[in-house]
């Protein structure tokens, strides 16, 4: 499917229909968690979670719109789809428990290519201790379909909201920022040239780092066990999935806030600068609205401060204020810029 990707064999999905299909790329899932009670194999899972909050998520991917098959190693899509989603239950301060997988593929994918998506998946529920307890798969005449349910847990005490943000708490993100986006550019790039000749190989040394941040991100597990080790409850949380820019949004509209953020403050990696001087892009730009970084983007008590400032994986780049609706960004030069929401659209893309 993708230009650098060959298949060896391949097996008609008619050659096995739906159900044997279904067995075929569930047989290797097991049961890790002790809140999946059942899983794949009759009309509903079982799961119980006595004294716990349950986090539901489902988040789609289209063919075509979330993902190009061009470049897309199956693999990969499947630990993607199945990452975002646990970035989301991140993203409320719990920790993501099953997930149910529907699949909607055309008869252009064999049964090796399913196969190969549901790998990733399981791949993916491995590192993150996450169970795979039931979906659906069905035929699709335009493309491939993928849609993930996760369900989640967290302590009522615990839950992290996006409304929660007050004047003067500090704004955190994690990680760093716009090398995803950077990442997506490169591949686009070479996918134009390929177009143009097909017997090309693609020229993506010296961009492993913003490839991987694209094609195979990770979700922050780690920020929300460092934050519970140090006794930190943000007051408000978000995943960045659509760009620093509008996530800052969400969670002011949310709170009925403003904030400032500072440029010099925005963590962004040497890798993605110079991806971005590559493209004369400024990695700002790259940093404030590129999405699908999947990095935590938190505010916390000013009191915290002494808790998470020498975290490195923590960056605090701004505060809260009380100017409603107001979203500001300070550059190196002490230029204050109005923060517009320019990230990914579904319905504007």
């Amino acid at each position: 499917m993708a230009m650098f990707e060959d298949s060896v064999t391949r097996t008609e999905l008619k050659s096995l229909g739906e159900f044997k299909l279904i067995d075929h790329i569930t047989e290797d899932f097991t049961l890790n968690n002790k809140s999946s009670v059942y899983g794949v194999g009759d009309d509903c899972a079982v799961l119980s979670y006595p004294d716990k909050k349950v986090l539901v998520s489902t988040d789609l991917l289209v063919e075509g719109v979330h993902f190009d098959m061009v470049y897309t190693p199956l693999m990969h899509l499947g630990y993607k789809a199945a990452v975002v989603n646990f970035s989301d239950v991140y993203a409320m301060n719990g920790r993501p428990k099953q997930i149910t997988v529907g699949i909607a593929v055309s008869n252009r994918f064999s049964v090796e290519a399913v196969k190969e998506i549901y790998a990733g998946i399981k791949q993916a529920c491995k590192n993150y201790h996450v169970d795979m307890v039931g979906g659906d798969t069905t035929s699709s005449i335009s493309g491939l379909f993928i849609s993930i349910t996760v369900i989640g847990e967290v302590d009522e005490n615990n839950i992290v909201y996006r409304n929660g943000a007050q004047n003067n708490d500090l704004i955190c993100v994690s990680g760093n920022l716009g090398a995803a986006y950077m990442g997506m550019l490169v591949l686009e790039r070479e996918k134009e040239t390929w177009k143009g000749n097909p017997n090309m190989q693609p020229d993506l040394a010296g961009n492993e780092y913003v490839l991987q941040r694209f094609l195979r991100p990770e979700a922050r597990f780690d920020i929300v066990e460092i934050l519970a080790a140090k006794d930190v409850i943000p007051t408000s949380m978000i995943d960045i999935s659509d760009g620093l820019a509008s996530e800052l949004h969400h969670i002011c509209k949310q709170s009925k806030k403003g904030c400032n953020i500072y440029e010099d403050k925005l963590p962004v990696d040497p890798a993605t600068i110079l991806a971005a001087e590559d493209f004369n892009i400024n990695p700002i730009t790259a940093a404030m609205n590129g999405g699908e970084d999947y990095e935590l983007l938190f505010t916390i008590k000013q009191s915290d401060y002494e808790k998470i400032k020498s975290i490195p994986q923590i960056s605090i780049i701004g505060h809260i204020t009380d100017n409603e609706g107001i979203l500001s960004l300070i550059t190196k030069d002490n230029v204050t810029i109005d923060i517009k929401a320019q990230g990914w659209d579904s319905f504007t893309e």
